[in-house]
């Protein structure tokens, strides 16, 4: 996450979500549209796995726990998200429609020989963005942007429980009560302020907030929590898991 963010100012406007709008205005496939089905089809499979070990933002976020590791976001922050996702994919699909539809694919739109900031002046939505993922995680709690502004997120979110409906959500993480020692350290230690505690005891590990980012699992002191690989359900038995 660390070198996705180094490389962030070449890749920002694949992630933006107002080229996507411009572009289907024109009715032109953009680089961020590209990216963003990429991002649902990928958590069919893996979950929000991009979440958790790609995103630029992410790893800015990393970077800013050293000034609030302890502050637990509440869970209705997780509802602003998707009170901004549902007007911008409305905007999206009635320029689609003014534009008669998509008819032409240019992954680079909007950028200079595939670089988002290749002018000066373009620094001032780089550090707009940067800004605002750094006071959302400051102000709000770890991974504040990715609770209350992320649009993607929810691509990922509607990819990941689709893949569970189909059972082909392949990587994820699994608990065991049994070896629980309730000491909680996990539940401190998660990125996205989830009670992971509290979902070993349930023996529940399902949650749409869950980044995949294997915090919890290194965390853990008597190796409760694994990565594992296979569906929880299905006519297979269930994968081995990775410690």
């Amino acid at each position: 996450m660390l070198s996705s963010f180094l490389l962030f100012p070449i890749t920002m406007y694949y992630f933006s979500p107002v080229l996507i709008i411009m572009g289907a205005v024109r009715g032109i496939i953009t680089g961020s549209f590209i990216m963003f089905m990429v991002m649902f089809l990928v958590a069919i499979f893996f979950g929000r796995i991009i979440c958790g070990w790609i995103c630029p933002a992410g790893g800015l976020q990393e970077i800013c726990t050293s000034v609030n590791d302890n502050r637990v976001v509440e869970k209705k922050y997780n509802k602003i998200k998707y009170l901004l996702w549902f007007p911008w994919l409305s905007v999206i699909v009635a320029c689609v429609f003014i534009a008669g539809g998509l008819y032409t694919i240019d992954p680079f739109f909007g950028t200079k020989l595939g670089i988002s900031i290749a002018e000066p002046s373009e620094y001032i939505i780089f550090y707009f963005f940067v800004g605002l993922i750094v006071i959302l995680s400051i102000t709000i709690g770890r991974r504040g942007f990715c609770h209350c502004v992320c649009w993607m997120a929810p691509f990922m979110i509607i990819g990941n429980k689709l893949g569970a409906y189909l059972r082909t959500n392949f990587i994820r993480i699994k608990g065991n009560k049994d070896r629980c020692i309730n000491c909680k350290v996990c539940s401190s230690k998660c990125a996205m302020s989830l009670p992971v505690q509290e979902m070993v005891q349930n023996n529940s590990m399902e949650s749409a907030e869950c980044i995949l980012c294997g915090v919890c699992v290194d965390a853990c002191p008597n190796k409760a929590i694994s990565f594992a690989v296979g569906p929880k359900f299905g006519k297979r038995t269930e994968s081995s898991s990775i410690s």
